[in-house]
């Protein structure tokens, strides 16, 4: 018996690499999509390298998979804020051509990445293009029959990111500066989850009981950024000095994202999951191993260079 297709496009990021991780490890023939090879592919996985806004690539790579996942997208709201024009391209129409490029290959499900920033008068053009990206998902099922399932992501983090992601920021700060700086009072609340325990949740939703829904996927501890910023200066062996520049932080929330009411969203939660303080740890160990070899390598180039001569 043949395996069950997935393809995931924006596989070479931090969330599709998990997802794709995720799929392969629950049985799913798996393959990357992107506009870079990714890093973490598997001996099991097939990589495409491709562009999101080439329809026939798109549908070229589409053909024989039975699940579709897009997180292909300007994910950084700030970038976003910055690049509404880049923004509608990749975020609305780019997806708009994997939605087109599933219903002419018959795919069972469509997976979409959204945000919590839906449900909210701040996140600029990235909350806009969200919006109008779900829109068209939902007149595509009811046009076409074409089954999705819409994640609403929260505050993600973990290994295989970089410094557009808040926690990183933070961490990196702490180890390079020994001080860490928020742009605002740090009483923005946040509900992390680990992206491990998000990939793992983005794949239970391929159930049947999951289709057409809109799902939350959040932590299930509330936090204040200072808090955490105050948990990571506790975990870190030296003194690190807290910072908290008012600027203007417009495009996002503070307490709760909830401001405006697309269709109702569900939250769904693991038993099971990543500690905060475990996660930032292990966050910690990448940090740290990146700087360290990184070092090491600077270390060496006036050796190298002697040798040569």
């Amino acid at each position: 018996m043949s395996k069950k297709i997935a393809i995931v496009f924006g596989a070479s990021g931090f969330l599709g690499s998990h997802v794709a991780e995720a799929l392969s490890s629950d049985g799913y023939q798996v393959r990357l999509f992107d506009c870079t090879p990714s890093d973490f592919k598997r001996s099991d996985q097939e990589m495409i390298v491709g562009d999101i806004m080439n329809l026939e690539e798109v549908t070229k790579a589409i053909q024989g998979a039975s699940v579709v996942y897009n997180f292909a997208a300007i994910a950084d709201i700030d970038e976003a804020n910055e690049k509404p024009l880049a923004t509608a391209e990749v975020n609305i129409l780019g997806n708009m051509n994997v939605l087109e490029a599933s219903r002419l290959s018959g795919v069972r499900r469509f997976i979409f990445a959204s945000s919590v920033y839906v449900y909210s008068e701040s996140g600029s053009f990235y909350r806009a293009s969200k919006q109008a990206a779900e829109r068209f998902i939902e007149t595509y099922q009811d046009r076409y029959g074409l089954d999705y399932t819409i994640l609403r992501y929260g505050s993600l983090y973990g290994r295989r990111t970089d410094d557009r992601n808040g926690i990183y920021r933070m961490l990196h700060e702490a180890i390079e500066q020994r001080s860490i700086t928020y742009k605002g009072s740090g009483e923005a609340i946040r509900e992390y989850i680990h992206v491990e325990d998000a990939a793992r949740m983005s794949v239970q939703v391929l159930a049947p009981e999951f289709a057409n829904r809109h799902l939350i996927l959040t932590g299930q501890e509330r936090m204040r950024i200072k808090d955490v910023m105050t948990m990571i200066s506790e975990i870190m062996p030296w003194p690190v000095k807290l910072n908290f520049d008012e600027a203007n932080t417009l495009h996002h929330y503070e307490i709760t994202p909830y401001a405006f009411q697309p269709r109702i969203g569900r939250k769904l939660v693991l038993n099971e999951h990543v500690d905060l303080g475990q996660g930032l740890l292990d966050c910690l160990s990448e940090i740290h191993k990146e700087l360290h070899h990184s070092s090491i390598e600077d270390d060496a180039t006036p050796a190298e260079s002697d040798n040569k001569a």
